[in-house]
């Protein structure tokens, strides 16, 4: 099979970029041809590839001013890059109006990451219509049952199927012996100070744990500058609540770093919280954690319901009452050594299981339903 694939640049510093690379390479792994078009600019780096890629398309990581008509001009191009592929399929959802105006009458299929599921609602006419006329052209490959959910409200009449996110499971299952003494029971969480991560929820959680474990530490992974006014409003409770040799936000740090940190932590806690339209698709960084071998804890009403089994790998705790139900959801698997490494044990084999190979088998699996 010749699968065409529009796609974020390969170098996986976003989710767009992570997912578009992991795909891209297990689909090669399993004994299919692939065209990949990729953003412009995008630096090629290596000739001896086992796919076909094509830097022609605006970039999304950021979006490009004037977006739409770049996507217009690249349209030529990329119909003649692709004329011999089966499958078109884009794992960016702002590319769906060039990947339907590729296919034709051929299978279409689309990566639904999470808050873009509700792209059209966003927009204003006339672009709201050409992204309405396109999600409905494709097939929808969400990342989560959640996802799905929320396309379904979108575009009732959608077609979709669940193919959930996978992880490098081998990347976490060697972690380095800490180069620093332990602190405290700790902590951690990643993915950066952002609304939607619920850091301040996290913040506010870790002064009542406090009160119960007052050597308990938290790290902070992730960007610091995504959301300034919202970063200033989680240092200012740091401060407020005396939490300065507390909670620590480290920003992005090295992998070396990322791998310690996650060595030193008792458990993984990130309270996503819906923001506007925006939600968590899947909760991959949950998974990642869970490769580590911890107990992993997050929210309901969010993709992250797929990537923690509640009550096996770790706790589901609810958005609307987070106040109540986080802090004490901590200190349980802080206290609980024996149900927190069993959690952690279970974790990691839900992880170990999630791979990117089960993820290409059931998209070609998908291609090859609509092709017959």
């Amino acid at each position: 099979m010749h699968i065409g694939i529009l796609a974020a640049k390969l170098t996986a510093n976003s989710g767009w970029e992570h997912y578009s690379r992991a795909l891209v390479l297990a689909l090669v792994d399993v004994g299919h041809e692939v065209t990949v078009l990729v953003p412009q600019n995008m630096e090629i780096e290596d000739d001896d590839l086992d796919y076909t890629i094509v830097p022609i398309l605006p970039d999304v990581t950021p979006q490009e001013p004037r977006f739409l008509f770049k996507l217009a001009d690249a349209l030529p191009s990329a119909r003649m890059m692709l004329m011999d592929c089966d499958v078109i399929h884009t794992t960016v959802e702002l590319y769906a109006p060039l990947a339907a105006m590729i296919a034709g009458s051929r299978p279409l299929v689309m990566t639904v990451h999470g808050s873009y599921a509700r792209y059209p609602q966003q927009r204003g006419w006339p672009v709201s219509m050409l992204y309405k006329w396109a999600y409905r052209r494709m097939v929808m490959a969400c990342v989560s049952h959640y996802t799905e959910q929320v396309a379904k409200e979108v575009l009732p009449a959608a077609r979709t199927q669940v193919i959930a996110n996978a992880v490098d499971a081998e990347r976490f299952a060697h972690l380095p012996a800490p180069s620093q003494p332990k602190r405290g029971p700790t902590v951690i969480t990643a993915g950066g100070v952002k609304r939607r991560k619920g850091t301040l929820e996290l913040v506010r959680a870790i002064a009542k744990v406090r009160e119960t474990i007052p050597e308990v530490q938290c790290l902070v992974l992730g960007t610091t500058s995504a959301e300034p006014n919202y970063v200033d409003q989680v240092e200012g409770d740091i401060e407020r609540l005396g939490l300065e040799d507390t909670v620590h936000l480290l920003g992005f740090v090295p992998e070396e770093t990322l791998l310690e940190s996650y060595a030193v932590a008792d458990v993984f806690v990130l309270p996503s919280m819906n923001d506007g339209w925006k939600f968590e698709g899947f909760g991959l960084v949950h998974l990642e954690a869970s490769a580590a071998a911890l107990p992993v804890i997050g929210t309901d009403n969010s993709g992250v319901v797929d990537a923690i089994d509640d009550g096996v790998t770790g706790l589901i705790v609810s958005q609307t009452d987070v106040e109540q139900e986080l802090p004490p959801a901590i200190v349980r698997l802080l206290t609980d050594e024996s149900l927190a490494r069993k959690m952690g044990e279970a974790g990691r084999r839900k992880a170990q299981a999630a791979t990117w190979t089960h993820v290409a088998e059931q998209m070609v699996a998908l291609y090859q339903s609509l092709l017959r």
